[in-house]
């Protein structure tokens, strides 16, 4: 069997879009991915589905695996002739011990390579609003280890020179050495009115910045009980915090929301939450498959010339409808009917393939749709209503008792998918979701079954409720949950918009 190949890769400092290109493109052709706690496991969602993950996570105190075990694994899976990714965090040049592995691999004659990536000591003071160079400030900067080998008999920093040779002190992973570094930084000439800056977990949701001076800051750390993963800043660069914090002052900032839509919807939202600051949690709890029985889909579009308005009701509708369409081979130009679209997405679909919409009502949902059509339809026209199994009943129901002829089909079906349950609930555990977001009945029923089992009332305390709409909100009530924001505008924007003005948060 010929040997496979190890990527050595930085993840980035823990907004899984800072990884680089590169790093992306190996997480997506690996075998096998070996990672740390450090590296975004959102990362992970990436990498093919029949990918082995093997988690090394290391804490400074406590390794799951040891380096000398890491070395050998990513040894055994190349002779395995797998391409293995072992993903770190941060750059892996930087405190990373890839000279470790790569001489491992070296020694095996096992082929490598190294892909850089953004490191944590420069990342972290960023997002915090702390360049690490500014030409007002400082014109060099050091990193150091702010934890080195336990098993040293004395460290291998010369703090004499470093305590004043440099502007700015970047230290990593030293919270647990913060008074030594103190005392050593002050012994040797650094002034105590030096101002510091801590940075936990930067470039994520739970972000936390601690501000001091060499003075103060250990004080400050006990008193806040902050912990690691942190940098440390020492510079006058942190006075720069007061004015370029931005991270921080994101509307949805420190806010992790939990996204309940199916699995081909949730990037929308999911992006636009990152945009404002928070972290999108995705729980896909609805799948989307086409009908069971597509007889009576077929017969309609075999007869589609004969309706006088086709009601599209999403663009999920759309997409199974002309998917159908198209596998039966079916000439769109039958169609001579006017369309209606229940919402400015819907119509957009319908757009897309080059239609025009009739009726786009301003409030997006069955009742705005029937508003808009009122005094457009005669008695006896024929209406074809393509549309999901689980659909609301109130637009059929109205559309008969106006005199319209309708044909309701379904294009697809929804069924449950919460395949990620058990971490999703630790998560609730570990107070962990700020907000869960609704985006329909289905979402909210099927969360309620995948937590079957659950004390949903313990799990969601201190948890905000989200609901697209009315409707949404109705069933949250009537399976119990106690609804806090509902969309005045059935849209996303809308639930985004009704999330903004509620604060993100109780």
């Amino acid at each position: 069997m010929s040997k496979g190949k190890v990527f050595l890769v930085g993840a980035g400092p823990g907004d899984p879009k800072l990884i680089t290109v590169r790093g992306m493109e190996t997480i997506k052709q690996a075998d096998c991915i070996v990672y740390d706690r450090l590296a975004s496991p959102r990362l992970l969602a990436h990498a093919r589905p029949d990918v082995e993950l093997i988690y090394c996570g290391k804490l400074p105190d406590r390794h799951t695996l040891t380096q000398e075990e890491i070395n050998q694994v990513l040894v055994d899976k190349a002779l395995e002739g797998k391409v293995v990714t072992r993903l770190k965090g941060g750059d892996p040049s930087i405190f990373g011990r890839v000279g470790e592995e790569a001489e491992e691999l070296a020694k095996h004659d096992i082929p490598f390579e190294i892909v850089p990536g953004i490191t944590s000591g420069i990342a972290a003071p960023a997002y915090a609003g702390i360049p690490v160079t500014h030409r007002d400030y400082n014109s060099s900067l050091a990193i150091v280890t702010g934890h080195e080998r336990p098993d040293k008999t004395e460290s291998s920093i010369n703090w004499e020179k470093l305590a004043t040779a440099v502007e700015t002190i970047v230290f990593y992973m030293g919270v647990g050495n913060l008074p030594f570094i103190r005392e050593q930084l002050i012994k040797y000439g650094r002034s105590p009115q030096t101002p510091v800056a801590l940075v936990r977990w930067g470039t994520t949701v739970d972000q936390e910045t601690l501000v001091g001076t060499l003075e103060n800051i250990v004080e400050k750390r006990e008193e806040a009980g902050l912990t690691n993963p942190a940098i440390i800043i020492v510079g006058e660069v942190v006075k720069l915090r007061d004015k370029l914090q931005w991270f921080e002052k994101k509307p949805l900032f420190g806010k992790r929301v939990l996204v309940t839509r199916a699995r081909s919807q949730a990037s929308e939202l999911s992006e636009k939450i990152a945009e404002l600051g928070g972290e999108a949690y995705e729980f896909p709890l609805v799948k989307m498959i086409p009908p069971t029985d597509p007889r009576p889909l077929d017969e309609a579009i075999s007869q589609l010339g004969s309706f006088d308005w086709v009601i599209f009701t999403s663009p999920n509708g759309v997409g199974f409808f002309f998917k159908r369409l198209r596998e039966l081979g079916a000439d769109i130009r039958h169609m001579r009917a006017k369309l209606a679209a229940v919402g400015p997405k819907t119509a957009e679909a319908l757009q897309e393939k080059g239609l025009t919409v009739t009726v786009l009502p301003g409030e997006f949902r069955a009742e705005g749709l029937l508003n808009s059509l009122e005094g457009q339809l005669k008695p006896g026209e024929k209406v074809l209503l393509p549309r999901a199994d689980i659909a609301r009943e109130v637009l059929p129901r109205e559309l008969k008792e106006r005199g319209l002829e309708v044909t309701e089909v379904d294009t697809y079906e929804t069924v449950i998918d919460a395949e990620n349950a058990a971490e999703t609930i630790e998560l609730f555990k570990e107070k962990a979701i700020s907000i869960v977001t609704f985006t329909s009945s289905s979402t909210v029923k099927n969360f309620v079954q995948a937590l079957a089992q659950e004390n949903l009332q313990e799990l969601l305390d201190g948890v905000q409720i989200a609901c697209i709409g009315p409707v949404t909100a109705d069933t949250a009530k009537e399976l119990g949950l106690a609804v806090d924001i509902v969309a005045k505008d059935f849209s996303i924007q809308g639930l985004l918009d009704a999330l903004l003005t509620n604060g993100g948060g109780k």
